[in-house]
């Protein structure tokens, strides 16, 4: 068994992006920009926001971080991102999500633009990774493909499974492994026989959101695990696989945390970088 430690691989993947925003810079001549909206008080989005800004700083982006209180009305968020949409500054926008239980959060998001749409959630976006066509990529399953591309994982002709089948990583992971010409299943709480088709998996991907659901008996022998969950469990952070007893069967195996988590923000920094440069297209 051997580690994938997504925490060093992003740091490399931040490296590169720092180089890159820099040249892009004097392209553009501005730094490339990213506009977060935060929306209530939602302590775990607080510190999502900070530490996507913090990574902005370290990468070179411009990041532009806009507070509604949780008692913004529908009209008042919409106005808010229909503005970034508009703003020469902003390559890409975010709206932290989850929303105030009173909005609209699909409204809200289609107020992006597409080609400002960092987290990949636009239906054009979805089209064209549906397509195998370039588009961006929502974050998390973007990262999942980095840590397979820089861990040696050969995709073409391999088995792969994704258990969990969200607008926000099930499907687009899915997608991406069959554009990697893998063989794809998606598993999901009505499949059959669940445990017995995880279990031909080459590649396995977790992102159901319940802790240490993919026990020993669900993994094959040498197969990759990418687990995509955060759970919190007794004031700790949990994954979606049993990692103590799936580890000594898997060939590579993300940790919870420090596996897909530090990807995601890699990936978004990322997909900033890829929206500004097609400024200048």
């Amino acid at each position: 068994m051997k580690l994938i430690d997504g925490k060093r691989i992003a740091a490399d993947i931040r490296a590169e992006l720092k180089e890159e925003a820099a040249r892009l810079e004097k392209r553009l001549c501005r730094p490339a920009g990213l506009a977060v909206v935060l929306i209530g008080e939602d302590p775990a989005s607080q510190v999502y926001v900070r530490n996507k800004i913090k990574a902005c700083e370290e990468v070179g982006i411009r990041s532009f971080a806009h507070y509604l209180p949780a008692s913004a009305t529908q009209k008042e968020a919409e106005e808010l991102v229909c503005a970034l949409a508009q703003d020469k500054n902003v390559d890409g926008i975010l709206v932290q999500l989850p929303l105030p239980a009173h909005l609209d959060a699909q409204k809200v998001l289609a107020c992006i633009p597409a080609q400002k749409d960092v987290d990949g959630f636009s239906a054009e976006n979805l089209g064209l990774l549906a397509r195998g066509e370039e588009g961006v990529v929502a974050c998390t399953p973007l990262g999942v493909m980095e840590l397979l591309r820089r861990s040696g994982v050969e995709l073409r002709g391999k088995r792969a499974v994704v258990i969990g089948r969200s607008n926000i990583v099930g499907k687009p992971m899915a997608m991406l492994l069959l554009n990697a010409d893998a063989t794809v299943t998606v598993c999901h709480s009505r499949t059959q026989d669940l445990a017995k088709i995880c279990a031909e998996a080459d590649v396995l991907v977790a992102a159901i959101g319940k802790p240490r659901f993919v026990t020993a008996d669900m993994v094959k022998e040498g197969a990759v695990v990418i687990d995509v969950g955060i759970n919190r469990v007794d004031g700790k952070l949990a994954g979606d696989v049993d990692f103590e007893n799936v580890a000594p069967k898997a060939s590579l195996i993300t940790p919870v945390p420090g596996g897909v988590g530090p990807m995601t923000i890699a990936m978004l920094m990322m997909n900033t970088l890829t929206c500004a440069r097609r400024q200048l297209a």
